[in-house]
């Protein structure tokens, strides 16, 4: 039997309509990062694997796809936009006035599981806001991950807020090592409930541990926020300061939008501040995530505070109803020296709704108007232009 290639694992074949709902979000996606004054960056596909290593990056190194290139330097299909990007600000635009905005749509690719169907090849459209820090940049970036989601017209969606640095404050109490402590990170991530009581049963008799373990639930409304400074015994800086953005977006029309998960941990390390994800009605997972990363841009010669998220383009795709794509109406057969004409009448008809026949013979065009389903056929010849229905 004859071997015939199909897509490597994690990736897969995106035909017609799936073509159409990718790139309908796209558009929407990058008009209202257009008019919110960002400028479109684009990054290669291929980065060498020093720029992740270098800026610190977690993303486990069996989740890249290695490329060696020509001079045995190991290589890697960009598992990640905002490093790169990160990359690009602190070199090539070292002496660009900050702040900048920036958006981007392209793919990051990750060494899918093959027994957990992830995908390996993931289209993103996302922004990053570098050189600015505090309340004001936090907010416009917040909106702004609220308005991306909505302008792809989802009908029920909300972004969640967290901080990087409530973790921390929450087990300061606990003198734990570090595998520890990054185990309890990503339980309460996975809002792995069994486990992290597991884990933590040997402090069980201790109020930081209690805390700890209630860290996990704590999602949802404004009122997480007092729940968590009940459980610290004290007001806490990142508790507050998240107060104060919800308080600023829901007078501005956003709080409806927008709930809290002060157990969000990204795996990706290097966030410092606010932290949020988009959620869908529909979808599996976040289609939205980004945050606050202050050290990042250092890491490559140039200190700059930043903030910044991507869109998984075909998640939010997948949440809204199916493209319906225009039906071939018309096939224009057509004599060599009537190519423009027949151009002409392809350009004035609806788009999709006629083709050009590539068939030398009227019948043939005819046979083949009849097999894919056409009605009409228009005729250019010496005779001069008219119209022929299939039966």
């Amino acid at each position: 039997m004859k071997y015939i290639p199909n897509t490597p694992e994690g990736t897969r074949d995106r035909l017609f309509g799936e073509c159409a709902e990718r790139r309908q979000v796209q558009n929407r996606l990058t008009q209202l990062f257009d008019q919110r004054g960002y400028t479109e960056i684009m990054t290669p596909d291929v980065e060498f694997y020093d720029v992740f290593t270098l800026a610190g990056n977690s993303i486990p190194q069996e989740s890249m796809l290695k490329l060696v290139d020509k001079s045995g330097k190991l290589l890697v299909m960009r598992p990640d936009s905002t490093t790169p990007i990160a990359r690009v600000a602190a070199t090539k635009l070292k002496d660009m006035v900050l702040p900048r905005r920036f958006y981007y749509s392209q793919c990051k690719y990750r060494s899918s599981s093959g027994n957990k169907g992830e995908n390996g090849e993931m289209p993103q459209v996302g922004v990053e806001l570098i050189g600015a820090s505090g309340k004001k940049a936090d907010l416009e970036m917040i909106v702004a991950a609220v308005d991306a989601i909505r302008c792809c017209q989802v009908e029920k969606f909300h972004v969640e807020i967290g901080h990087a640095s409530i973790f921390a404050s929450f087990m300061q109490g606990l003198q734990l090592d570090e595998d520890t402590v990054e185990t309890i990170r990503s339980l309460i991530e996975g809002k792995n409930f069994a486990a992290l009581n597991d884990v933590l049963e040997k402090w069980a008799d201790s109020p930081e541990t209690s805390a700890v373990k209630r860290l996990a639930y704590l999602f949802g409304g404004a009122e997480v926020l007092d729940e968590a400074e009940q459980l610290l015994g004290r007001k806490d800086e990142a508790v507050e300061y998240l107060r104060e953005l919800y308080e600023i977006l829901n007078a501005a029309g956003y709080g409806d939008y927008v709930r809290f998960d002060l157990g969000m941990v990204h795996q990706i390390d290097y966030y410092t501040g606010v932290i949020f994800r988009g959620y869908v009605e529909g979808a599996g997972t976040a289609v939205l995530s980004g945050g606050r990363y202050d050290n990042l841009c250092a890491a490559f010669g140039r200190p700059a505070e930043a903030i910044g998220f991507a869109v998984d383009v075909d998640a939010v795709a997948a949440c809204l109803p199916a493209v319906e794509l225009p039906q071939v109406q018309t096939v224009i057969h057509y004599e060599p020296s009537q190519l423009a004409k027949a151009l002409e009448i392809v350009d004035s008809l609806p788009q999709g709704s006629s083709e050009l026949s590539p068939c030398s013979r009227l019948e043939s065009t005819m046979n083949l108007a009849r097999e894919k389903g056409i009605k009409t056929v228009v005729v250019l010849d010496k005779n001069g232009q008219r119209e022929c229905a299939v039966v």
